[in-house]
């Protein structure tokens, strides 16, 4: 078991390194220059990354998510046997995680690459991590990535998994940093984040859910001493 959770350590450090190598390699704005210009980004309004990719989406994650609030009560598949503290933690922590991208986003002042005098807006180039300090004259909230938070947000609901239903939490981990990439890249396509954003929001949420984990693991011994 702690072989396994070293080899998990490594590997969260691995990923944080690879983010933070992007973040300060300087990327972030010629790979936004291969799908936007000076008249702006063609594909901002497209149909499919609008009303599909970003509407419908977000629609059916909120579907789900009561689907599992409702399983905190009333358990269903894979859940049923998950204990009832497991199924309360699963709903929570990505309600959180949800919660937390969009409480970081409000306090942030870093626009959205459509905004950018790069691609027809007004607003200058600056570091999202200074964007807490000062503004880039646009509209700014642009960091972390909203829409992909949809999909990032469930990574910490894998922690809730893993101890009781591990091959559960493998495919939940997967098919949450599947999803946050898809819908961070199809808003990259439409201007609306650079990858940066994309990746620091799959980092945050999955840094949340060990966070969570701890303490409700902390909680759960308290609990138990007292009984």
């Amino acid at each position: 078991m702690t072989q396994y959770r070293d080899r998990r350590s490594l590997i969260a450090l691995a990923v944080f390194s690879l983010i933070v190598l992007w973040d300060v390699s300087g990327l972030d704005m010629p790979f936004a220059q291969l799908v936007g210009g000076k008249a702006g980004f063609p594909l901002r309004d497209s149909w499919f990354l609008t009303t599909v990719l970003h509407d419908g989406v977000k629609q059916l994650a909120w579907m789900f998510v009561l689907a599992l609030a409702v399983s905190t009560v009333w358990p269903w598949g894979p859940l049923k046997d998950l204990p009832f503290a497991r199924r309360v933690q699963l709903t929570a922590v990505t309600l959180c995680a949800s919660g937390l991208i969009a409480l970081l986003k409000a306090g942030n002042h870093t626009s959205c690459p459509w905004d950018l005098e790069q691609f027809g807006g007004v607003a200058s180039y600056i570091s999202h991590w200074t964007g807490w300090v000062r503004s880039d004259g646009g509209g700014g909230h642009c960091f972390p990535a909203g829409q992909a938070s949809t999909g990032f947000a469930f990574i910490a609901g894998y922690f809730a998994l893993r101890d009781d239903k591990p091959q559960l939490a493998r495919w939940w981990l997967l098919a949450s940093i599947a999803l946050g990439l898809v819908l961070g890249g199809a808003q990259q396509l439409r201007g609306a984040h650079f990858m940066s954003h994309t990746l620091w929001t799959g980092w945050i949420c999955w840094l949340f859910g060990w966070t969570a984990n701890a303490l409700f693991q902390r909680c759960a011994r308290q609990m138990e001493a007292r009984v």
